[in-house]
């Protein structure tokens, strides 16, 4: 577990300076297409100051995407008192609490790192959990905190938004700059293909290693949580019942999907569900609940 949260760590440095060569090498290549090797300058730097932005504000903006509202001790009794007493059991700040007012049950931990963490449960999570099942989601949650998962999936959810954002960007000045100065462009013709490609195929990179990576963490996050509770069962009767429940969240949406202990997307209709389903960022429900009860069952 230890080697775990040290890994996520350096992944996520990794990630940053990844992600700042990407935005380099973009920058470069739109720069070279256009033929304004000033634009470079000003892709870098938007690109630089907006993940910053994103990141430090990444909790306030999942919070403001999802409705969430902060409660306190006697708004919240229950689900207070459940926070409380494993973040003192796992020698972690308390972090902030919040509800969402949302009858699919499902929860999720967002923020930089412990001292920065936000636990979001929903109502219908409350109302169908018994002590020891609540018990279970928010050690899972609260083993995303501790092992740094959520700072590095905030990371995740900014690259994926700058890429997609860049990208977009590119396609639309490359269409309207087609109609301008031919000659201007002609030398430009091998850096432009480049580009189109790139603006094309960096937006689907993007988000497979945003599935990559998460997929993982919620296995570890189950063992973690697991491990805190010292009552696998607790979890797994939890996640069985939220697998039981065919609502989706009402205020879901793809960049935040992410972040929840289950597919807050479960449920809606469209021609591309069965398409979807290869890009799930959470593991079978099913292959979750049989790795807790072999933890369950072993000595």
């Amino acid at each position: 577990m230890y080697s775990q949260i040290a890994q996520n760590k350096r992944r996520s440095i990794l990630l940053v300076l990844g992600f700042v060569v990407f935005i380099g090498l973009f920058g470069y290549v739109l720069a070279r297409a256009l033929g304004n090797p000033g634009l470079f300058t000003f892709i870098a730097g938007f690109a630089i100051i907006y993940a910053l932005i994103s990141y430090f504000a990444s909790a306030k903006i999942t919070l403001a995407m999802t409705g969430a509202k902060p409660v306190e001790r006697s708004t919240a009794p229950q689900l207070y008192r459940t926070v409380e007493n494993l973040t003192i059991a796992a020698g972690m700040p308390m972090p902030k609490i919040y509800i969402i007012d949302d009858s699919s049950p499902n929860a999720f931990a967002t923020g930089r790192d412990p001292k920065h963490a936000i636990v979001a449960a929903t109502s219908g999570l409350l109302e169908i959990m018994e002590p020891d099942e609540l018990e279970g989601v928010i050690a899972h949650e609260l083993s995303h905190v501790g092992n740094y998962d959520i700072r590095f999936m905030a990371l995740v959810v900014v690259l994926v938004a700058v890429v997609a954002m860049l990208s977009d960007l590119f396609l639309r000045i490359t269409f309207w700059s087609s109609f301008g100065d031919e000659e201007n462009n002609a030398g430009n013709v091998v850096f432009m293909a480049l580009g189109i490609a790139g603006a094309i195929l960096a937006p689907i990179a993007a988000i497979m290693i945003q599935l990559a990576v998460s997929r993982k963490r919620e296995y570890l996050a189950d063992a973690s949580g697991a491990l805190l509770t010292r009552y696998p069962e607790g979890l797994a009767k939890a996640l069985a019942k939220i697998a039981q429940d065919p609502r989706g969240l009402k205020q879901a949406n793809t960049a935040t999907a992410s972040l929840y202990i289950s597919n807050p997307l479960k449920g809606r209709k469209g021609t591309g569900q069965s398409l979807m389903k290869l890009f799930d960022t959470h593991p079978p429900i099913e292959d979750r609940i049989a790795r807790l009860n072999k933890m369950e069952t072993q000595p």
